[in-house]
């Protein structure tokens, strides 16, 4: 179990803020501080794009300016490919964003694990499993402490409800789900939403895998916009009838750590909003 705890809920952007000039990295971290966020998600869905170089430079900037980094994984992960190289590469990808992000100084790091491919839940789920097996092996033998964690999906041809999350977070140490609680709105038809709806699904986490999941928390937020294969694409808070007020109530009576990122079109301006939100309630 990975050793960095978080001291409260930060609230922070998905990737470099909007604002940022020059845009990269390190400059993005000393932006996210002075917009008032405290964290920041490294964003390696197309290519781990921080070299070992410059990951201890990152991680120094990160700590001088108190900004809890988390990151997320390539999106060309397939934990349940049928085919045996896609799946050895998926597995590789998520080793390689994991140590990488752990060098930056990243306390978490989060992923879209699979997808179905016409199979049933009961079938995909021993292949995802032992993936993460895999993957976890070497990070363990490399002395990688990160909370490695599958993502809930908007989708509903992709692995990831939160029950399934659950489940793989209960065989391994290093394993937490990551809510995205607008992915999971999406992938439900806009039925998971409401302060009741949130307030159930923090409960229910609670309830399977202890209280230190509600202490490490690793989550998103956005405005969302769905069809019948479930998410469609990211919108503005504003315009989506995604309940984000009823979520930070939910998040404030569990007394949840850990972040809360937003991957809306602008994430500062999300970020600032549910930061806002959540210190008015």
């Amino acid at each position: 179990m990975p050793k960095l705890k978080p001291d409260k809920l930060r609230f922070g952007t998905a990737g470099i803020p909007h604002s940022t000039e020059p845009r990269n990295t390190i400059n993005g971290i000393k932006r996210v501080r002075e917009l008032g966020l405290d964290a920041m998600e490294l964003e390696f869905v197309r290519s781990v794009n921080i070299t070992p170089q410059k990951a201890p430079m990152v991680k120094k900037v990160a700590e001088d300016n108190d900004i809890r980094l988390s990151c997320h994984g390539q999106y060309y992960i397939n934990l349940a490919s049928k085919e045996p190289e896609k799946q050895l590469a998926s597995i590789a990808r998520v080793v390689n964003a994991a140590v990488r992000a752990h060098q930056c100084g990243a306390w978490t790091m989060t992923f879209h694990a699979g997808f179905y491919m016409s199979r049933p839940k009961e079938i995909v789920a021993p292949i995802i499993h032992d993936a993460f097996k895999d993957a976890l092996k070497v990070l363990e033998e490399n002395k990688i402490d990160i909370w490695v964690r599958p993502e809930v999906s908007g989708k509903i041809s992709q692995w990831g409800d939160v029950d399934e999350l659950i489940g793989v977070s209960k065989k391994f140490d290093s394993v937490l789900p990551c809510i995205d609680f607008s992915h999971l709105y999406a992938r439900t038809f806009g039925k998971a939403n409401g302060y009741d709806y949130f307030r159930s699904v923090l409960a229910k986490l609670e309830q399977e895998l202890g209280r230190h999941v509600l202490d490490n928390m690793h989550m998103h937020a956005q405005g969302i916009e769905f069809n019948n294969g479930g998410e469609k694409q990211h919108l503005m808070l504003k315009d989506s009838d995604f309940d984000y007020r009823g979520l930070l109530k939910a998040l404030k009576e569990f007394k949840v750590k850990g972040s809360l990122i937003s991957e809306s079109p602008i994430p500062q301006d999300d970020a600032l909003l549910l930061q806002k939100t959540f210190n008015e309630l």
